[in-house]
């Protein structure tokens, strides 16, 4: 997903994502908590979000996922507790004040049942990805202007 906006307008709203207290998923609300996953999408930066350790973890469903990689405001990267799911965000440099968000998933699948219940699931999951990804897109564009109207820098991570 292009971004127009630096990586440090970015990668706060993947820092602080999470079903409550944290800042949500930025996917279809509504659907998330069907599912019972207790999400709620900020529109605002939570500072007390903004620094992720390694070893942090957060529940997502059935899922414990755990902090494995962390590189502000580059990258960020969980893995379930069961090894099964890693799920890593990379923002790359496209341009003066642009950016990449990369998103990807890689799973095993070592019981029938799961690769069963997958089939479905993997369809709306990536419907689910590419609302997030654009909302993601679309708090960091507006943070970038805030910042620049506030700042008076074009807002692309360099001083006017």
């Amino acid at each position: 997903m292009s971004v127009d906006a630096p990586a440090d307008c970015v990668f706060p709203w993947l820092a602080q994502m999470g079903p409550d207290p944290r800042g949500g998923a930025y996917t279809y609300d509504w659907i998330e908590n069907l599912l019972g996953l207790h999400m709620h999408s900020a529109d605002h930066v939570l500072e007390e979000f903004q620094h992720p350790r390694l070893g942090e973890s957060i529940e997502f469903g059935g899922n414990r996922l755990i902090l494995q990689h962390v590189d502000p405001p580059h990258a960020l990267a969980w893995r379930s507790a069961d090894g099964n799911w890693l799920w890593s965000f990379t923002i790359r440099d496209d341009g003066p004040g642009r950016t990449r968000l990369i998103s990807r998933n890689r799973y095993r699948l070592p019981r029938t049942i799961d690769r069963i219940g997958m089939a479905p699931m993997e369809p709306a999951s990536l419907v689910m990805e590419q609302k997030m990804l654009r909302q993601i897109a679309v708090r960091a564009e507006q943070l970038a202007a805030r910042r620049s109207a506030t700042d008076g820098s074009p807002g692309d991570g360099t001083s006017a």
